[in-house]
């Protein structure tokens, strides 16, 4: 799938993966629609070629609209990176309590279901595309996490949302099979990303100190090249791919 000339929607696209995915798209060639919460794109840096629209990602009008918009501007979405997330911790019992249960279900919600409504909705959009002249209508990427595979301690929620998008991916890539849809999702290790700013130089030394090779975190930069050259190679399709540096998280 060409990038170049391509119309791509991106979630999450105001900071962090979304963001660096979206400058890297635009970038290549891409016209791309980058959605995030209002808050979210207050605080953005405007950045050339990129869109961006106010839209929960959890609701169908908000991303229906947005898709309607790339129609009306006369673009087909070929392109489609859901990004947005959430990541609080708790444990299952703590000395609070259990943990919980609206926590959990807003972390499923943005991660999972919001996942599963940009894909649906993204491939509706497609399907109705013209093939290239390999029979692709469309690419749909999605972020999954090594957290789906070997959480850590107070990472239940976050574990359950992550294994829920890796799980979706095989089936999904042969319901959209007919269509020429693809589906892949990336599975990031410990990514560099506004949110790890918070963090002392020294938790995050430790972090970095536990990937085998190389050792340190990964750059979103890393995360947006791997999702261009998803889309860019077309046997690629119903896979998770890792990008963690061989990184196999412990308990703690």
């Amino acid at each position: 799938m060409d990038i170049s000339g391509a119309a791509a929607l991106v979630t999450g696209a105001a900071s962090g993966l979304g963001a660096a995915t979206a400058t890297h798209l635009a970038a290549a060639g891409a016209t791309v629609y980058g959605l995030d919460l209002g808050k979210s794109i207050a605080e953005a840096v405007p950045s050339a070629g990129i869109a961006l629209i106010e839209a929960d990602v959890t609701t169908e009008l908000p991303v229906r609209a947005a898709l309607a918009r790339i129609a009306d501007d006369g673009q087909e979405l070929r392109v489609a990176v859901s990004c947005a997330g959430i990541a609080p911790s708790a444990r299952i019992l703590s000395r609070r309590g259990p943990h919980d249960l609206d926590l959990f279900e807003s972390v499923l919600r943005v991660n999972l279901l919001g996942t599963f409504n940009v894909m649906r909705l993204a491939a509706e959009a497609m399907a109705g595309n013209e093939p290239d002249e390999h029979g692709q209508r469309g690419v749909i990427v999605n972020t999954a996490s090594i957290a789906a595979f070997e959480a850590q301690i107070g990472q239940i929620a976050y574990a359950a949302s992550k294994a829920g998008v890796a799980g979706m991916t095989v089936t999904a890539a042969r319901d959209l099979a007919q269509y020429g849809i693809r589906v892949v999702t990336v599975a990031p290790g410990i990514v560099d990303t506004p949110m790890m700013a918070g963090f002392s130089d020294e938790i995050r030394a430790g972090l970095a100190a536990g990937v085998p090779f190389p050792r340190r975190l990964a750059t979103p930069a890393e995360f947006a090249r791997l999702v261009a050259m998803i889309v860019e190679h077309d046997y690629l399709n119903g896979e998770t791919i890792r990008m963690d540096g061989a990184l196999r998280m412990t308990a703690r």
